[in-house]
């Protein structure tokens, strides 16, 4: 935990800045929505690529107490191996919510492109705030400054709904957008499971269980 906090407080900060001012700039009341939909989809696209930058790092940690797992059972030292390996447990651990993270913001970051073409915004937009709502509940635990991002996107967003007045069926709205939340969450988790089961080695099933007991 601690080491990914401190990849995360090494983000570049000017860039942070930056970007905290060009809201302040755009994002008016008088501004067209359009832009407003892109100053959203620029501040996701912001979150995605640090996440990326954290699972890479995370993945080379991660190869490195692969190594002292492998090299500690080639020396028949099987409580070294299961420390190392229940250090690998909770790096993976960290990575798949990272994942999670980042393959359902690129998902609202391809729906929220297709907004302004369908016209239906609040219809379109509710179900993505929601998604965020508990993005933003998962990952505050991990790295805190995305949780604080994602909650400024989520009230953004919601503000952009707010804009364009409310639904005629409250009752039908709440069905659909939780419907549409849930899927895009289903499909996150679906795919980051699959690129951990392509990127990590398994770890022997002994030592893994004994580092399961462990964390």
């Amino acid at each position: 935990m601690s080491a990914l906090t401190n990849l995360s407080k090494n983000w570049d900060i000017d860039e942070k800045k930056g970007l905290r001012e060009k809201i302040g700039r755009i994002l008016g009341k008088n501004q067209p929505l359009r832009y407003k939909i892109a100053l959203a989809n620029y501040k996701l696209k912001t979150i995605v690529n640090r996440l990326e930058y954290l699972i890479n790092k995370m993945k080379e940690m991660d190869k490195v107490l692969f190594e002292k797992v492998v090299e500690a059972l080639m020396v028949k030292d099987e409580a070294r191996a299961a420390i190392y390996a229940s250090e690998v447990a909770e790096v993976r651990k960290l990575v798949k919510y990272l994942l999670i993270t980042q393959v359902a913001l690129e998902q609202v970051m391809l729906r929220l492109e297709t907004i302004v073409e369908l016209g239906e915004v609040a219809v379109t937009m509710a179900p993505l705030v929601s998604v965020l709502k508990q993005l933003k509940g998962m990952i505050r635990g991990v790295i805190p400054e995305v949780g604080f991002e994602l909650a400024e996107l989520e009230e953004m967003m919601n503000n952009m709904i707010i804009e364009m007045g409310s639904f005629a069926d409250r009752s039908v709205t709440v069905s659909v957008v939780s419907e549409e939340a849930k899927k895009i969450l289903e499909e996150a988790t679906a795919i980051a499971e699959q690129r951990m089961k392509e990127s990590f080695p398994e770890l022997p099933s002994r030592i893994s269980e004994k580092a399961k007991a462990a964390i």
